[in-house]
């Protein structure tokens, strides 16, 4: 079934009509493409989408990143949701990825860390942060973000947008709504600072809804950059603590076990 998901045509032709603007986007190389799936696919991938109420949900209660909902255990993922992950981990897709970014040898992730299915309920948001760059467990430097939206219909007046950052973390360059079907890929590197910083004034029972992917190369051309886990950054004039949760959220389990032991003193 899988097969049919995604034109491999059609995406080497958008690879190769994207690729200077993705290369030359400020404030860090990225691209957003609308209507991205066919429109069948797309409408079974939302209704396949969990509801908020279900248990399959893990929660994030924290200043940094507050009411956010996520699924990365694999087999918790609904079987539509799961074929299209499998599309966009294939070969087909990755050659896209690579076309567009110009980076070559991409690795997908088919264990979803930090990734899989997102939801955000009202009032929540994600504050600004660089995300970790290097997976211990795989030694693989993280290099790609791809977001899938699956939010139907969305008001600009609930907020949620999804913001990029300049190097400095001054001035927000871009403000992309997430619109449903909406695909965003963009570079992680040291200054790709993004997040959705601004809580969601959504009413009751409307959430933001995304699917998260995340890609690695065995080495990358700065390898001067330390090797780090997710760094928060407040906006200007804006106040919260960063808390172990936060530090602790977006790392591989390596790095995550190690400063658990040190947090509790083991």
């Amino acid at each position: 079934m899988h097969q049919d998901l995604l034109d491999v045509a059609k995406l080497d032709w958008m690879s190769r009509e994207l690729s200077e603007s993705y290369s030359g986007a400020a404030p860090f190389p990225h691209v957003c493409i609308d209507n991205f799936l066919d429109d069948g696919l797309y409408r079974e991938a939302s209704a396949a989408f969990p509801s908020a109420d279900e248990k399959v949900w893990f929660t994030f209660r924290s200043a940094a990143e507050n009411l956010k909902l996520q699924i990365q255990d694999f087999y918790a993922i609904p079987p539509a949701l799961r074929a299209l992950i499998v599309e966009f981990n294939s070969p087909g897709f990755i050659r896209f990825l690579e076309q567009l970014s110009g980076i070559q040898g991409l690795v997908p992730d088919p264990h979803l860390h930090g990734g899989g299915l997102h939801q955000t309920l009202p009032g929540g948001r994600l504050g600004l942060h660089i995300d970790y760059n290097y997976h211990l467990e795989w030694k693989l430097d993280r290099r790609l973000n791809v977001l899938l939206y699956l939010n139907d219909e969305w008001d600009d007046n609930w907020a949620g947008h999804l913001q990029l950052w300049d190097e400095e973390v001054q001035h927000c360059v871009q403000n992309i709504s997430p619109i449903g079907n909406r695909l965003v890929v963009f570079s992680t590197n040291e200054c790709s600072w993004h997040g959705h910083p601004v809580p969601l004034a959504c009413p009751p029972g409307v959430t933001r809804r995304s699917i998260a992917l995340y890609y690695y190369t065995n080495g990358r051309p700065d390898q001067a950059s330390e090797e780090h886990t997710t760094r928060f950054r407040a906006r200007p004039g804006e106040r919260f603590t960063i808390t172990a949760r936060d530090i602790l959220h977006g790392m591989t389990p390596p790095y995550a076990k190690a400063l658990a032991k040190r947090i509790v003193g083991r």
